[in-house]
């Protein structure tokens, strides 16, 4: 080599060397496939074209017959469908007309959650019905609750931007009436009603192939219970032992992060243990993803980027997990200059869309 080759090649060589390599970004070992979901209503038009306003492709959907009466045809379902594939939205979930988040004191639809004989079976048997109707049209799974004392709160706190809380204080938690019309409802008894339903329930949803995502009690409560009923849903353990009472893949939870995180006390470390938990195990099926601040007994319920749960880290932790289904906002804070709550929701639907983009992007 000439001195003139050796020089040449020694400069490529040092500005090779300066130069930026390609760096290998570090792969997560599957892709997201969960997505940003919704379950606000009615589903209408209006309220289809405000979804798809703000990136809002997947959702729980609510037929158009109205009250806790009325029984879902396969007519009312596929009507449903419809309409949403009308918008280029899937219809992943419905919910019953009744086993809503309501207090038994003011649903007409108390019997499976009293143990009310005859009734009780009546309404199971819509349920099966409902089971095999949303598998004829494709509809997949359906979202429920088990609860007697519905959502229950303390008075609204103020939050950012002249908005009020929803809260729960239990050391100043004051029922307007020391029992239900359920009456004392202790945990065996309470999990007596769970099991009946279950064993019913369960074996349709697993012929039928639709999932069944039963929502834990919103708050837990102490020991003692609250109006004379245990909240057997309203702790980890609970979940874990309602999941084991029927085994079968069509069996899991309405998984709300906000109301699991109000059974814990430091929910900003303990969460994300929980979602490996049952992540891991395939039984979430949905996900309320929202955010509070405080802990067990003591919270306020929060926009999602000011609660004490780093939600950059849970949705690592769903992926972790490869859960596939929604991620939805839920139980957004009031503002009188948004009495629909309209402006909230479209904040959180910005919020997470972002996360899931950011997520998938930057792994």
């Amino acid at each position: 080599m000439n001195r003139r080759t050796f020089f040449q090649s020694t400069a490529a060589g040092a500005i090779a060397a300066q130069s930026p390599q390609p760096v290998q970004a570090a792969k997560w070992p599957k892709p997201i496939r969960f997505t940003l979901g919704c379950q606000s209503g009615p589903t209408d038009e209006k309220r289809l074209q405000f979804f798809k306003r703000h990136s809002v492709n997947n959702i729980n959907g609510y037929p158009a017959a109205k009250g806790e009466n009325v029984k879902y045809s396969v007519e009312d379902l596929q009507k449903l469908k419809d309409l949403c594939q009308k918008h280029e939205i899937k219809l992943e979930m419905i919910a019953p007309p009744y086993l809503a988040s309501s207090h038994i004191d003011r649903t007409t639809r108390p019997a499976i959650m009293l143990g009310d004989g005859a009734n009780r079976d009546r309404d199971i048997a819509e349920i099966q019905q409902l089971i095999r109707d949303c598998a004829k049209v494709g509809i997949p799974a359906i979202k429920y609750n088990m609860s007697i004392l519905g959502v229950v709160r303390t008075e609204r706190t103020k939050g950012r931007g002249g908005t009020d809380l929803s809260t729960w204080k239990h050391s100043v938690a004051k029922p307007a009436n020391p029992l239900t019309r359920a009456g004392v409802v202790k945990a065996d008894l309470y999990w007596e009603r769970i099991t009946y339903f279950l064993e019913r329930v369960i074996p349709v949803a697993n012929e039928f192939k639709i999932r069944m995502a039963c929502h834990p009690h919103d708050p837990g409560m102490p020991p003692a219970g609250y109006q004379g009923v245990d909240t057997v849903l309203g702790t980890v353990d609970g979940l874990k032992k309602f999941l084991s009472i029927k085994e079968s893949p069509y069996h899991g939870l309405n998984f709300c992060q906000g109301t699991v995180s109000e059974m814990l006390e430091n929910p900003g470390k303990e969460i994300f243990d929980v979602i490996r938990y049952f992540g891991s195990r395939k039984k979430i099926f949905n996900v309320h993803f929202r955010n509070i601040r405080g802990k067990r007994n003591d919270f306020q319920e929060v926009f999602p980027d000011e609660g004490d749960v780093d939600f950059v880290e849970a949705i690592k932790t769903y992926r972790e997990v490869d859960y596939p289904y929604m991620l939805m906002p839920d139980h957004v804070p009031h503002h009188p200059d948004d009495p629909g709550g309209h402006q909230a929701f479209a904040f959180c639907y910005g919020y997470i869309r972002a996360l899931i983009q950011a997520s998938d992007r930057l792994s």
